[in-house]
């Protein structure tokens, strides 16, 4: 279920939004990364995700977002991956400006895919890559929120 624009900025405003994010990996174990095109996060590299919807179960949420952020028609349930824990973003953004913060509240899931099972291609992000774990930590770039995804990883 979609809002009206002022509805969702008020929710956003008011309280926190419910997300799950897909950490996907590939064969070799890069992580798949997006170039985020709107706020929270704008111009940082993410992980695919998106949030709940209002009367979706997590179940169904979690096959739309593999369809939508991945472009996996079917055969990919919740049950298929590894769940990582739940996540708190902050952002001092929101989708429509400065002036409203935002609060998710994550869960996180982690896929091991071939690479050549998917193109990704979506409205949220304008590039994709595929990055080694150990590199992530030493870009700028990729947005702190997903470094956190793989702290217990990180090799120094």
């Amino acid at each position: 279920m979609w809002l009206p624009d002022e509805t969702f900025k008020s929710v956003i405003q008011h309280t926190p939004l419910i997300s799950i994010d897909l950490i996907v990996r590939n064969e070799q174990g890069e992580v798949l990364l997006g170039k985020r095109v709107n706020a929270p996060a704008k111009g940082y590299w993410f992980v695919p995700g998106g949030r709940v919807r209002k009367n979706e179960t997590l179940d169904d949420a979690f096959v739309r977002l593999v369809h939508e952020e991945l472009g996996i028609e079917s055969g990919i349930t919740r049950a298929d991956a590894k769940f990582l824990g739940v996540f708190e973003h902050f952002y001092d953004d929101c989708v429509f400006g400065d002036d409203v913060s935002t609060h998710y509240i994550v869960l996180a899931y982690q896929l091991i895919l071939p690479s050549r099972m998917f193109t990704v291609n979506n409205s949220q992000h304008d590039y994709f890559q595929w990055l080694d774990v150990n590199k992530l930590f030493n870009l700028e770039s990729v947005n702190f929120n997903t470094k956190n995804y793989f702290s217990d990883f990180k090799s120094n």
